[in-house]
């Protein structure tokens, strides 16, 4: 069922620890299929090394397992709970990727102050409150704070992005990890200065509608 998603969430979860986005078994990337609503997700405590493309788990939007033979990530609840309230995501990564995370130990969001987030994010990459793991719960933060943003930080926790595809949400997790690290080099030099909004606006509208392909 749903091979071809298998195959391709197998091979974007070998991005997260390419990317040093992941440690060990943490993290997990989640699809949509459109056409059915079935989500193919990673299964629990399985190392990226390990994980083979028959090994992910689809269920249901009600959390209900309808192929797999292993259990499927904590976070299940949690992603299901976002693709239940927003029809247009179709892939979930969820890290605890490290300079984004420094962020999120502290709850502060990471400010709109380089070109790479006004292009990527829209502006600043929000952080949601604390919540615990295995339950709705951190699915509702993501939904009540991530806004426009492809990417929101989880107080205390890590990292949730969002995308039209799975693809794209890990794009998403490797640009805000990427922008974190600079952002985080420049505060150790003093302050930085947040983008214009109207700048935002016009770099986010020219990299989404006209850069590329």
């Amino acid at each position: 069922m749903l091979e071809h998603l298998k195959e391709e969430l197998w091979r974007l979860h070998l991005e997260l620890p390419k990317n040093g986005l992941v440690k060990w078994t943490g993290g997990n990337v989640s699809a949509r299929d459109p056409e059915t609503g079935l989500v193919v997700i990673k299964p629990s405590g399985v190392r990226y090394e390990v994980l083979r493309p028959e090994d992910h788990v689809v269920v249901n939007l009600e959390g209900v397992v309808v192929e797999g033979s292993l259990k499927p990530s904590s976070d299940t609840a949690s992603h299901l709970y976002i693709y239940r309230h927003r029809p247009d995501v179709n892939g979930i990564v969820h890290t605890h990727s490290p300079y984004a995370t420094a962020f999120a130990a502290l709850g502060r969001p990471i400010p709109c102050c380089l070109t790479a987030i006004a292009d990527e994010f829209g502006g600043p990459i929000p952080c949601a409150g604390f919540a615990l793991i295995g339950s709705e719960a951190i699915g509702k933060q993501v939904i009540e704070h991530i806004g426009s943003s492809r990417a929101v930080l989880l107080k205390q926790h890590g990292v949730f992005t969002i995308g039209e595809t799975a693809e794209a949400a890990v794009k998403a997790a490797v640009m805000v990890e990427d922008v974190a690290r600079t952002v985080w080099l420049a505060l150790q030099m003093g302050e930085v200065e947040e983008l214009d909004p109207e700048a935002i606006k016009q770099l986010h509208q020219r990299y989404t509608q006209v850069y590329g392909q």
